[in-house]
């Protein structure tokens, strides 16, 4: 005779009593922005520029939103054309986005840091160890002399919410400047 009466709960009875793990929430899949991609458009850049806050962008994309909307497409904050800075990104002989510095690739786990004196892209270890622990307050690849007021974070894996695309005003609200066309108003006749 099997035994019913048990004086503990199995796996699933615990899952399906509301006490155990339920799966995935309903909506949308998390999806974050890859470091080598436009925060307004979401393809690759060739043009980065950084605002203020660490926020990259094509300038192709950049200067037509902020010049209609005078705000910062992320946040949705108040943002200028003169808040933007040309960015130099690295790369390797693959093609890969890497350090200069250090020569270590960048991934999705890389904290990532530019100086927004001259704009080079650096990984967060290099400037740590070669700058601020060493108290050499130059530029790594120009000499030219920075602060830490000047390093704005680009990418940083303990802070995921920064590159959330769920978290863009722009795509928040519905936002598109330039000359763009929606995928489902082109004519494929």
């Amino acid at each position: 005779k099997k035994r019913t009466d048990r004086a503990r709960m199995t796996n699933t009875e615990w899952k399906e009593s509301g006490g155990g793990h339920k799966g995935l929430p309903a909506g949308a899949p998390f999806k974050r922005l890859p470091l080598g991609c436009c925060g307004i458009a979401f393809t690759p850049f060739e043009d980065p520029v950084c605002a203020p806050d660490g926020a990259v962008f094509d300038v192709v994309n950049a200067v037509p939103y902020v010049q209609k909307f005078g705000t910062h497409p992320v946040s949705g904050a108040p943002l200028k054309l003169s808040d933007l800075t040309p960015l130099a990104f690295s790369k390797n002989g693959d093609g890969e986005y890497c350090c200069p510095a250090l020569g270590k690739v960048f991934t999705d786990s890389s904290k990532v840091v530019a100086n927004l004196k001259s704009g080079n892209v650096y990984s967060a270890q290099a400037v740590d160890e070669l700058c601020v622990k060493p108290k050499n307050w130059r530029d790594l690849l120009t000499e030219e002399p920075f602060s830490r007021a000047d390093l704005v974070t680009i990418q940083d894996p303990d802070d995921l919410d920064t590159r959330s695309l769920e978290r863009f005003d722009h795509l928040r609200k519905g936002l598109k400047a330039g000359p763009a066309k929606d995928p489902d108003d082109l004519d494929t006749r």
